[in-house]
């Protein structure tokens, strides 16, 4: 939900002292929070207008590194600033750092005062224009799964990220005793939440030692966004304050199911009715709706990139695990890469089940919402509904289950090409290739392992 501080409000706070430091952050590529902290009487003299940062933080990788090939932005340009605009909406406090506030930024260009059309909030905010266009928003909701280890983050490194605690021992999706052990963390992290303002639903076990669930209420995209963004920090930041660590990479080991993303998306009228329910249409879907989900099968290949963004995460694509390895749609089946749920009623809604939990989620929406448009603009028909074990389809399309196919797919990609832009497409591509590229000049411990003593 939108922030719940006013700057009247926070002019209170900073005179009584309850308030003394605001964060301004922006969103990158990685779908993480960089930014600024302000001492709050700065930010209401100056910053809560604007503030400025270098342009390569929307070019750049986990590492902080400066790749080339990015036209945007290089050394020969000099790397110059980026505004930093904050979204006054978006204000809120932050219970988990003392004596804080939070405001989320739209990212400008220094010289023209436009939105940097790369950077993940104007690509979102884009496709919601082309929709509202049409009469009609989006509505979604973005889950959060992640593993909970017992070592600090400062321990896990020490460890080379070997052999850490789980938080829990055992399988623990939907249990009750499992999860009791792990309240030291999690209840601070609902409550905390939820007192910045986010919509907290609850949080659940998940379908492995460790593994927990983050749910938060639905709300348009662009909301859900920045609330999904915000929640995925602060549980890092909460897990430090407790004493423990968190992941959020889509397949943490081998021998373990992966992390996901779950995106349920649902389309409504101006007036506020749902625009995906027809009581008189099979399982309650209407032709706008089949349309729309006809568009997300047809491009799915072309949005997996900003689904599954690393090496990584294709490792998660694999059978029995509950993540999906097949483009089609099913009926509540959890082995289909798209997912109905609650047909029949007003409620009904997609579930995207591709994306992995180190998504960004601002760029998954964004493809998404693009890809639907698409069906609904081309009058795409719908296949017909799978039905069965989806692991055992050899007939249906592969989701790309590697990062290269993924980028070609994107590269190629005419649907995407017209509803992000030509330069926006390139700059993610560069960022894919980006990837592949230093994954593929690394040793891994596994090749020396492999090959030490018997090649």
């Amino acid at each position: 939900m939108p922030g719940n501080l006013t700057l009247d409000a926070l002019k209170s706070a900073a005179d009584d002292g309850t308030i003394d430091t605001v964060v301004v952050a922006m969103v990158d590529m990685q779908g993480r929070l960089l930014g600024k902290r302000f001492h709050v009487s700065n930010f209401l003299e100056t910053a809560y207008k604007e503030t400025h940062c270098c342009n390569y933080l929307l070019a750049t990788d986990f590492e902080m590194a400066t790749p080339d090939g990015y036209a945007s932005t290089s050394w020969s340009a000099g790397y110059g600033d980026y505004i930093m605009k904050p979204d006054m909406s978006t204000l809120r406090r932050t219970p988990w750092a003392e004596g804080a506030a939070m405001v989320l930024c739209d990212v400008l260009d220094h010289k023209t005062h436009a939105e940097v059309p790369h950077s993940p909030r104007a690509m979102l905010k884009r496709q919601i224009e082309r929709l509202k266009a049409l009469g009609l928003n989006c509505i979604a909701a973005t889950e959060l799964e992640f593993f909970v280890y017992r070592e600090t983050y400062e321990q896990a490194r020490e460890k080379q990220y070997r052999d850490l605690t789980p938080i829990s021992a055992y399988n623990e999706d939907y249990h009750i005793l499992q999860t009791a052990r792990e309240e030291g963390f999690m209840r601070p992290l609902r409550n905390q939440l939820y007192a910045a303002g986010v919509p907290v639903e609850g949080t659940k076990g998940e379908a492995e030692a460790g593994q927990a669930e983050l749910n938060l209420r639905y709300s348009d995209a662009l909301d859900m966004a920045d609330t999904h963004s915000l929640a995925k920090h602060a549980t890092k930041e909460i897990a430090w304050n407790t004493g423990c660590s968190v992941s959020f990479v889509a397949k943490p080991h081998e021998d373990l199911v992966g992390s996901s993303s779950h995106i349920h998306q649902s389309l409504r009228s101006d007036e506020g009715k749902p625009a995906f329910f027809d009581a008189d249409a099979p399982h309650g879907m209407s032709t706008l709706m089949r349309q729309y989900l006809a568009g997300l099968l047809t491009y799915a290949s072309d949005s997996t990139v900003f689904l599954a963004p690393y090496i990584n995460s294709y490792k998660r694509f694999a059978k029995g695990t509950f993540a999906p390895t097949r483009i089609i749609w099913s009926i509540d089946n959890r082995t289909a890469g798209f997912r109905i749920v609650a047909p029949d009623s007003d409620n009904v809604r997609i579930e995207c089940r591709i994306g992995g939990s180190d998504m960004n989620p601002y760029l998954a929406l964004a493809s998404q919402i693009a890809a639907g448009i698409a069906g609904i603009e081309q009058s795409l028909s719908l296949p017909p509904v799978y039905n069965g074990d989806a692991y055992g389809d050899t007939q249906t399309t592969e989701i790309p289950n590697n990062l290269r196919d993924a980028t070609a797919a994107l590269d190629g990609s005419s649907m995407l090409r017209s509803a992000l832009g030509d330069e926006v497409v390139d700059h993610y591509v560069r960022a894919a290739r980006w990837e592949q590229e230093e994954f593929d000049r690394i040793v891994t411990e596994y090749e020396i392992r492999r090959g030490f003593e018997r090649s």
